[in-house]
């Protein structure tokens, strides 16, 4: 049985080029799977004012029981309703992050030059620190990543997340991934009951296997997403973004027996084509 909804925001949940940019279908299902006990993570790029920001932008009618942010950082409504680290893994996150910054700063500096002499990209920087990188398109991103790999030590636990034309540093070990095995470690719930889906380079690690056994990339994803879903045996959707979701969903639900006893997706409805 799914227990725990892992699904990233933008391009995953969210279609921006869409009307509307959010099926109802999934607000009714996963408000359905919720009152059977299923909970429901965002686990995103975004930080926590933006993403609670783009919760109220697209409407949605309810909140996660967590958000994952950052592509790290885990939080959860405290008893006055106020979202509050999870556990103590945000405060390690900060303390590992900060460390390997300073550990890695002539890497740091060599990056801030190459990116300087880059008219198409430009640094982000938080609270004086680099911390990544925005581009002017993919191909500019590719020279970036290209250049990060060319310098970076073979044993060299700096790393980053990539999502679009935005890339974020980061220590090997964390990412939507090691936050989602930590999320389930806290919450009892194993791989084998957790569902995730994505759609970008950034969601790979939560797709792969290792903390979900039931990964999903709609169709809208990128083709090494899909690569990685499908090498999971997981299920790559005949639909776009939030469609891509329901159906993906449903297609468990019919062909795996996953939903919660007693509950009854809208009619049983299942998609027009399957397939895994």
């Amino acid at each position: 049985m799914i227990r725990l909804l892992s699904t990233d925001f933008d391009g995953t949940l969210v279609d921006h080029d869409a009307k509307p940019p959010v099926t109802p279908e999934l607000y009714e299902i996963i408000t359905e799977l919720r009152r059977w006990g299923v909970l429901w993570a965002i686990n995103t790029g975004r930080d926590l004012d933006f993403i609670q920001h783009g919760l109220q932008e697209y409407r949605f009618p309810m909140e996660p029981d967590f958000i994952l942010t950052n592509e790290r950082e885990i939080f959860h409504r405290n008893p006055q309703g106020r979202w509050q680290d999870y556990g103590d893994w945000n405060r390690r996150c900060v303390e590992v992050h900060d460390q390997l910054f300073q550990t890695e700063q002539k890497l740091l500096e060599t990056m801030l030059a190459f990116v300087t002499r880059d008219e198409t990209a430009k640094p982000l920087y938080e609270n004086g620190q680099l911390v990544g990188v925005i581009t002017q398109d993919d191909a500019a991103m590719d020279r970036v990543v290209d250049f990060l790999h060319a310098e970076r030590a073979p044993d060299s636990l700096f790393h980053y997340q990539r999502n679009t034309i935005f890339l974020r540093f980061c220590h090997a070990h964390y990412s939507k991934g090691a936050a989602l095995g930590e999320l389930c470690r806290l919450t009892g719930i194993t791989a084998a009951e957790t569902f995730t889906a994505g759609d970008h380079h950034n969601d790979l690690s939560m797709l792969d296997g290792r903390f979900a056994r039931w990964p999903v990339a709609p169709s809208n994803a990128i083709e090494e997403v899909k690569e990685t879903v499908r090498a999971a045996g997981g299920y790559i959707a005949n639909r776009r973004c939030s469609e891509g979701v329901v159906e993906a969903l449903r297609y468990f639900f019919e062909h795996h027996r996953l939903a919660p006893e007693g509950f009854r997706a809208e009619e049983d409805r299942a998609p027009d084509t399957i397939h895994s």
